[in-house]
């Protein structure tokens, strides 16, 4: 299976909606983020306004402990997507 993925600063990334999942998932972390609002900018076009970023452990069973560390903010995708590099960069150096 040689599937391409859009990839971010070196990581994949795959939607499904208001989810975004960054990160390899045979690494022992990944992202999860959840697009919570949008607003129209000049264009009129949707942009992304609030999210809520979740690094999840891959080896966890149970889904509620898989989260490791969350964050809600008011702000746009590339945000959310430098927050989301800083977290696996520094969860997978250890």
């Amino acid at each position: 299976m040689s599937e391409k993925f859009f990839t971010y600063k070196g990581y994949p990334l795959v939607r499904n909606g208001n989810q975004i999942y960054y990160g390899y998932m045979a690494d022992p972390y990944v992202i999860w983020i959840q697009i919570l609002g949008t607003t129209k900018n000049e264009a009129g076009e949707e942009v992304t306004s609030k999210v809520r970023v979740v690094q999840m452990d891959t080896n966890e069973t149970d889904p509620i402990k898989a989260f490791v560390k969350n964050a809600e903010r008011e702000c746009g995708l590339y945000e959310a997507l430098d927050i989301a590099k800083v977290w696996l960069d520094k969860a997978l150096a250890v």
